[in-house]
């Protein structure tokens, strides 16, 4: 069988600096930014030329933080962590190759030195390779019909509040993006202590919450140094 190499043509900047807390899927935080500056030899103004006419790009990345091993059934934290599903229908980073696609928009295009794009909407952790760029095409891969199997619907959402003394701390866009990765309830399916308190990396903060099942509190921000 033929094998294949692949070399990145850049390493995608996001606030997750941990796997935790990390949106399930691309779009659910409007406000995770992520940019990418490309390589050398891809970072030719013309090799992007053309791009800011699309709203969305595809970003095709590899799962560098995943174990290498892939499984044929995977437990998807939609299913809530107990119900076995082939990977193949799954979005799970256990998979043959570790590689995925992200759907995100595209938001700036910088050609001054070398070419660095913005995407927002980001579900990657910091320092994700990617391996390939391609545009959305909205005529031919939006199909408002298709079924979504067991994420046919969005998940409900969690409110999202802040302690006074986080709230002192927050810095200006650090609150909405707090609150687009709370709503989706980052914890593990099988999470209901109401006292446990968990931490989310953003940035430079280390965020501190809890949740009794309907409301995230944010309770501290602790900067990382």
């Amino acid at each position: 069988m033929s094998s294949f190499t692949f070399q990145p043509i850049g390493y995608l900047a996001t606030p997750f600096a941990d796997k935790f807390g990390i949106p399930r899927q691309p779009g659910l935080a409007p406000n995770a930014l992520g940019v990418l500056k490309l390589l050398p030899p891809y970072n030719r103004s013309e090799a992007v030329r053309g791009l800011e006419d699309f709203s969305h790009v595809w970003l095709t990345f590899v799962f560098h933080q995943s174990a290498t091993d892939w499984k044929p059934t995977v437990r998807p934290p939609r299913l809530g962590g107990n119900t076995r599903i082939g990977v193949f229908a799954s979005r799970s980073p256990f998979r043959p190759n570790p590689i995925g696609l992200s759907l995100v928009e595209l938001i700036k295009v910088d050609t001054q030195s070398g070419a660095t794009l913005t995407f927002k909407g980001i579900d990657l952790v910091d320092g994700t390779p990617i391996l390939d760029i391609k545009p959305y095409i909205p005529y031919a891969e939006s199909i408002p019909d298709a079924r979504g199997g067991f994420a046919d619907s969005p998940p409900p959402e969690l409110k999202v509040v802040f302690t006074p003394d986080a709230t002192a701390r927050l810095i200006p866009g650090l609150r909405e993006l707090i609150e687009d990765v709370l709503k989706q309830d980052p914890r593990p399916a099988y999470a209901h202590d109401a006292d446990r308190i968990y931490g989310v990396r953003l940035y430079q903060f280390d965020v501190k919450w809890r949740c009794d099942g309907q409301t995230a509190c944010v309770i501290a921000l602790e900067k990382v140094v």
